[in-house]
């Protein structure tokens, strides 16, 4: 077995620091520290953006080492950060181009597959649909230069709607959450708001598994002297609820009555800043008016909660002077979840908890690049937080490009992931380019999403570094380069910017992907409405340079960070905090967008915007809980959630080639009450079947201080993935897919 000392002490040696002090250094390492040279990165196997550098010795990557002085990790590094580089040297990297013949994949050229797929789209445009043939699904792992490159060809190129990414499946909330409460995309906050607050709400987000140096951060705070207090938001039992002050192990699909409920007992007992509200939001009265309908015993009846438990929570939350919020899955991909997530901006505002030190909310990404997506447009969004519905944002894009404003679809909600699955499924998408992902593991109801790549009529491109699950239904494969194999920026999940430089080169002939984009554009010849290339730019610092002029004014502007300033480290766009002024982006004519009712999603008119005539106010936004689409039956008793763990990334592309992580957790498992598990005989460590509606997998028990009638399953698993289970329902407003939104029973196998 390898050594795998910092999977077994996953977060490390405690440095205690007292609030207002600066986190202390620690530097981890991983790999060889003998190297010739140490190549700038940080992590893409979560969203935390550990700032590291890469050791090299005679052409190959030979370890990692944490960098000091970064703002985000002060030196340390995730367990995936120590050991995760291992995958790029796997023997089974794609090194050339594949393409189907019959029922088979082959080695080919990139001229002969790029031929193929420029052959494909050129039927496709000159036929009927045009441009609504061509659907993109990407990741949040490629880099800032490749997304704004493929929503330039995509958008402006082949003018299609239809681009969007797994980004939907983790981080989609948080953005719809940031705009209908703020005006605008970006988190309000800073890690560094974990070195000020005096109370710290963890609201679905098992951070010590899902970014382990934040949570070393947090640990440390608690540590030092003056700690702050900690609520836990989660139905399972992790290292964050063990450490709680508060565990509120609520029932699933019941967030948003619990955060209604809190809120009504903090105004209650006085703690609403009225003279931050008067002054700085919109909607108090309505907003109140919802929540009174939440009183302490009705909501511990919905959420099967104590009501002292709840009276402790608010007693944490109203009694706090700097609270840092941080939200995750545990909201986002459940039940209402951008009315949840609105509902926790809607306790920051109210309290009057935002925009300045320790006093904060971040709504959480998944993924290390999935910010870039949003705010290069790769994920459906218009770049540079631009709002679809306004004219004024349409032709500044139009400008950029030098093409006509009718090039760039506006004329309807930019097509949400879910949709452009439905879309191929139906026939109308016959072109699904699909890059760092891998679909056939990951999306909900994955037998139906396996039928959909199936079809014979759906021409399917896979770029990847890996022949994945999903690789098997390409009609092409396309070799691209890994992390460490390229230059590039990417943004973490609190703003901050870094660079990672090519460190190495690809295996054979393998490209990174923005060169396999610019290929495509180039043989496509896409052109300005002068006739010149619309994409004009050769390398990934130039398409950082027009990435800049992209942003510029808006309010992601990386104007002022360049690739020199980004060799000394990570940067955040728009200072430490945004909103210290008290000023939110919901100006008519500035905002991402003009709103959307969070029970059903329906887009508020500019007309009705304006209306309001928000003046740099935020918007405070109710709604009341309503039961899940699906939940336990007689049939199907317990309640599924799935989720990630420490040591796995997604589906394994990566972590499960790297012994050290793979030895730490080779195969799926199902979590269950010890009283669950004795009413059905399952024993600790017993066979099981886990069946729902839609399928079944086969796992490993543990018995555990879950919920009662609550189960968990990791989704990282092909041979035993949760996604069979799981249901094809999303949230009205972010389009979320709702994983933890299932029912289920679990049976002793033999």
């Amino acid at each position: 077995m390898a050594d795998a000392a910092r999977v077994r002490d996953p977060w490390g040696a405690r440095t205690p620091y007292g609030p207002g002090e600066q986190w202390p250094v620690r530097v981890d390492t991983g790999g060889d520290p003998e190297a010739d040279s140490w190549v700038p990165s940080a992590s893409v196997l979560h969203s935390n953006g550990d700032a590291f550098d890469i050791g090299v010795r005679d052409g190959r990557i030979t370890g990692v080492r944490g960098r000091a002085g970064d703002r985000v990790n002060r030196g340390r590094l995730d367990p995936k950060d120590v050991y995760g580089w291992r995958a790029t040297a796997s023997s089974d990297r794609l090194t050339r181009p594949l393409v189907r013949s019959g029922d088979r994949l082959v080695e080919s050229d990139w001229e002969t597959a790029m031929g193929r797929i420029v052959r494909r789209s050129r039927e496709l445009l000159d036929g009927p649909g045009g441009w609504g043939r061509f659907g993109f699904y990407t990741s949040g792992q490629l880099l800032l230069e490749e997304y704004y490159t493929l929503g330039v060809l995509g958008k402006a190129g082949l003018g299609t709607p239809h681009m969007d990414g797994n980004t939907r499946l983790c981080t989609a909330t948080a953005a719809a959450a940031l705009k209908l409460s703020f005006g605008a995309d970006g988190q309000p906050g800073s890690y560094t708001d974990v070195d000020h607050c005096d109370a710290l709400a963890l609201w679905g987000h098992n951070v010590a598994e899902t970014q382990a140096v934040l949570w070393m951060r947090m640990l440390d705070r608690r540590r030092g002297v003056n700690p702050p207090a900690m609520l836990a938001v989660d139905p399972r039992d992790t290292p964050v609820t063990r450490e709680a002050d508060v565990h509120l192990a609520l029932r699933p699909g019941t967030n948003l009555a619990l955060v209604n409920g809190l809120l009504r007992l903090i105004i209650e007992r006085g703690g609403a800043d009225e003279g931050f509200v008067a002054a700085h939001t919109l909607g108090f009265d309505e907003l109140r008016a919802v929540v009174d309908a939440y009183p302490l015993g009705k909501v511990a009846e919905i959420c099967g909660l104590k009501p002292a438990d709840l009276e402790r929570a608010a007693d944490l939350l109203g009694g706090s002077q700097r609270l840092l919020s941080t939200v995750l899955q545990g909201f986002y991909q459940s039940h209402q979840a951008t009315a949840a997530a609105c509902a926790v901006n809607n306790l920051h505002l109210v309290r009057g908890m935002i925009g300045r030190p320790g006093a904060g909310v971040l709504q959480m990404n998944g993924q290390p690049t999935a910010e870039n997506t949003r705010e290069a447009g790769a994920d459906g969004d218009l770049p540079g937080f631009r709002n679809w519905e306004n004219p004024r944002h349409v032709a500044e894009l139009a400008r950029l490009w030098n093409v006509g404003t009718a090039r760039i679809p506006h004329w309807s909600p930019p097509t949400h992931a879910m949709q452009i699955w439905r879309y191929a499924e139906q026939g109308s998408i016959r072109l699904l380019w699909i890059s760092a992902t891998n679909p056939a593991v990951s999306l909900p109801d994955l037998a139906r999403i396996r039928r959909v790549l199936a079809k014979p009529e759906l021409f399917v491109v896979v770029q990847d570094i890996f022949r994945t699950e999903t690789a098997e239904y390409a009609d092409v494969v396309l070799p691209a380069a890994a992390w460490g194999e390229k230059t590039g920026t990417f943004t973490n999940a609190d703003r901050t910017v870094h660079l990672t430089r090519k460190a190495v080169e690809p295996p054979g002939e393998a490209r990174s992907d923005l060169a396999i984009f610019l290929d495509y554009a180039r043989r496509m010849d896409f052109r300005d409405r002068d006739g010149g290339p619309l994409i004009p730019w050769q390398g990934p610092e130039e398409a950082y340079e027009a990435w800049q002029r992209c942003s510029a004014g808006r309010p992601c502007d990386y104007t002022s960070i360049t690739y020199a300033d980004l060799e000394r480290g990570g940067i955040q766009w728009g200072g430490e905090r945004l909103y210290s002024d008290g000023v939110f982006a919901t100006d008519p004519d500035h905002c991402e967008t003009y709103g959307q009712d969070l029970s059903t999603g329906a887009e508020n008119t500019a007309e009705q915007y304006r209306a309001k005539n928000p003046g740099g106010r935020a918007f405070l936004l109710g709604a009341h809980w309503r039961p899940a689409p699906e939940v336990p039956s007689d049939e199907y008793p317990l309640h599924l959630v799935t989720g990630r763990t420490i040591t796995q990334f997604h589906t394994r592309t990566k972590t499960g080639r790297v012994p050290e992580l793979d030895d730490a957790a080779p195969f799926a498992w199902v979590e269950l009450h010890p009283a669950d598990a004795a009413e059905r005989g399952i024993a600790d460590g017993d066979q099981v079947r886990v069946e729902s509606p839609r399928g079944a997998v086969r796992v490993v028990a543990r018995l555990t201080g879950v919920r009662e009638r609550v189960v968990f399953v990791p989704f990282h698993y092909a041979e035993q993935a949760a996604n069979e289970l799981t249901i094809t329902a999303w949230d009205p407003v972010s389009r979320q897919p709702l994983f933890k939104v299932a029912a289920v029973r679990v049976t002793k196998e033999g």
